[in-house]
């Protein structure tokens, strides 16, 4: 029986419903923030990232943040950007952002739901799946650009290709 069966038996469910029965059935730490917001901590290999998922009906999308804080020197700031834009060329879905007012590197990702449509579990796993994914893979780039003074270019070499599994 798939996700969506052991869970949901109609199609007219909240998005954030969704997101708050996935975030139960992972185990994840969430808080249920508003109707149309919850926020939770994912556990992945390198860290701990937080993610926002929100639902705005106006414009039917759900909108997904996942952050995790960042200190990078300032002067190594011109060498973050040209890492970020490397990163966000090599992804489809989403892209990441550096917030420096708030000291957190961010991946952003809007579904649009328009017409009316409905999100289905699999999808929403899938789309938390693929920004920890996307930190995961992108992080040690980040880091060596920051705090190892590699050069954009050597730095994305960690990340030219996804990894699966361990070794």
């Amino acid at each position: 029986m798939s996700l969506a069966e052991d869970y949901f038996t109609s199609d007219d469910v909240h998005p954030i419903d969704i997101v708050e029965t996935l975030a139960e059935h992972h185990a994840w730490e969430f808080d249920r923030v508003t109707d149309d917001q919850i926020a939770m901590a994912v556990e992945g290999q390198w860290r701990t990232y937080s993610l926002t998922l929100a639902w705005n009906a106006q414009d039917e999308t759900l909108r997904l943040i996942c952050t995790f804080e960042m200190q990078p020197p300032d002067d190594r700031l011109p060498a973050l950007y040209d890492v970020l834009n490397r990163c966000n060329d090599m992804v489809w879905t989403g892209a990441f952002t550096w917030w420096a007012e708030q000291k957190l590197m961010v991946w952003r990702y809007g579904l649009l739901l328009s017409g009316g449509q409905t999100a289905s579990p699999e999808q929403v796993d899938d789309l938390i799946a693929s920004a920890v994914m996307a930190a995961e893979r992108f992080y040690p780039a980040f880091q060596l650009v920051t705090w190892g003074d590699n050069t954009p270019a050597d730095a994305m070499k960690v990340a030219i290709a996804e990894a699966y599994g361990r070794a």
